[in-house]
């Protein structure tokens, strides 16, 4: 099997485990928004801000520095045990310190105390597993990340629709049940999940000797600390709209504005397994003779699929929009889609330049990348937010990413110069944005949108049929 083929299979296998619960979520966002009002929703997605804050607090860039030692480690169960004690105790610290204080960072969160305390214990569970999820997808077993990860996400869906849908439908006669606060059992239905999730990885808690060595710790933290600042800004990027929002325009508003965004959830998905898959396999091919090109080639396909489900989707917003938010109270923010649609493209570019710093050892840029992302966010969203609405909340999240995206290009070149087919890559970008603003503009003729696509698909097989031709061969 080729290099390339196996990076393939391998992105196949871990985006399944990404997509399927990514797909899943989609079935819930209907479920969600047609059983929350929009303010609920707000505190859903509140919530899950928060969660996301403190999990790149928690985990502090270990997981991406276990990938690089363990890879060119001779010792890779020292690596591994040196990570996972590493992660133990400091979760066990912070435990034990939100525990003391569990009124007072609830209030000043602005978080009700019964919500915080569930948080708390998914971060707990979620951070503890982070060791033995990355030691699946370094030893190469994809399968076996993929099925534990799908059953947590099925173990979600299931419950969510069981507190939601069949207790209210049914009249389940359900100890404790508070209609009034439906949002609440999302948070415990995720709980249950990642409690189910901690008991399968049990076995792996005990794979390898449990050896701590300073050394590789101090290793692990100085190539992790950037990687930790730069997941935070990143979490700002990606959330600090969602944020703000309630303070400026409203629970409501936020609401609507986090239903909608759900919908660019198909460009986060193939962002997110391309992540999974490539990460791994870039820190391993690294070596290679062709690894600038392999990772060239890499980059021209992400464009051109990510462009087509740019395209793809735009041009069925409308039915994207009905089928999965179907409450008409948040489609006030259906404008967003389109500009997040970009920003998440111009992300996930970022994210593939992103291993020019990476392999060099030099994480500290992608911090700093990052912060450059953030303080965009932030001034913009501060700024324009109370004066054009917040559509701005979208335009900041493009400008951030997009100039992210620009400047790893421009710095990544200098320290590690990957020969990127930039003609093309600019090409397919440019001619899916102007193909997606042509069919927002055809009335929701799908006659016209569906000939769009297919263009775009057709132009796509064209230029690349040589390419295509040596790729199937191999």
């Amino acid at each position: 099997m080729s290099v390339l083929k196996k990076f393939f299979k391998d992105t196949i296998i871990y985006g399944l485990a990404t997509v399927l619960p990514r797909l899943m979520n989609f079935i819930l966002v209907p479920l969600h928004t047609g059983n929350l009002e929009t303010t609920s929703y707000s505190d859903n997605t509140t919530f899950y801000v928060y969660a996301a804050f403190f999990n790149v607090l928690l985990t502090y860039g270990m997981e991406t520095s276990f990938f690089r030692f363990f890879n060119k480690s001779n010792e890779k169960e020292k690596v591994f045990s040196t990570t996972f004690i590493s992660l133990i105790i400091s979760t066990f610290i912070f435990l034990v310190l939100v525990l003391t204080f569990t009124q007072q960072l609830s209030l000043w969160l602005n978080i009700s105390p019964k919500y915080f305390k569930i948080l708390v214990g998914l971060l707990v569970l979620d951070t503890i597993v982070v060791a033995p999820f990355a030691y699946l997808r370094a030893t190469g077993r994809p399968i076996k990340f993929a099925a534990i990860k799908i059953a947590n996400i099925i173990i979600y869906v299931i419950l969510n629709y069981f507190f939601l849908w069949a207790i209210p439908k049914f009249n389940i006669d359900f100890p404790g049940y508070d209609k009034s606060d439906l949002v609440q059992y999302i948070f415990i239905a995720n709980l249950i999940a990642s409690i189910v999730t901690f008991l399968m990885l049990i076995p792996y808690f005990f794979k390898t000797k449990l050896e701590f060595s300073i050394g590789v710790l101090k290793q692990l933290l100085n190539y992790g600390w950037p990687i930790m600042v730069a997941g935070l800004a990143y979490v700002i990027n990606e959330n600090f709209d969602k944020w703000i929002l309630p303070y400026l325009l409203g629970k409501d508003i936020n609401g609507a504005y986090s239903g909608c965004y759900k919908i660019a959830m198909f460009m986060t998905i193939f962002i997110q397994a391309f992540r999974l898959g490539a990460e791994p396999f870039f820190f391993s091919h690294s070596k290679e003779i062709n690894a600038k090109e392999t990772y060239a080639l890499i980059m021209k396909y992400f464009v051109i699929v990510g462009s087509f489900m740019l395209v793809f989707i735009i041009s069925y917003l409308d039915i994207f929009k009905i089928a999965l938010v179907k409450d008409e109270s948040y489609w006030q923010a259906i404008t967003i889609v389109p500009i997040v649609l970009i920003a998440n493209l111009c992300l996930g570019i970022y994210f593939n330049l992103g291993i020019w710093y990476k392999l060099t050892d030099k994480t500290i840029y992608g911090m700093y990348l990052s912060i450059v992302g953030a303080v965009i966010t932030i001034i913009f969203n501060v700024i324009m937010i109370e004066k054009i609405g917040f559509i701005a909340a979208a335009w900041a999240t493009l400008a951030a990413y997009g100039v992210m995206m620009i400047l790893s290009y421009v710095i990544g070149q200098k320290y590690y110069c990957v020969p990127y087919d930039l003609k093309s890559i600019l090409g397919y970008l440019v001619l899916s944005i102007v193909l997606s603003i042509i069919s927002l503009n055809t009335n929701t003729n799908y006659y016209i949108n569906t000939f769009i696509v297919l263009l775009f698909l057709g132009l796509s097989v064209f230029f690349e049929r040589n390419e295509l031709k040596k790729l199937l061969k191999r």
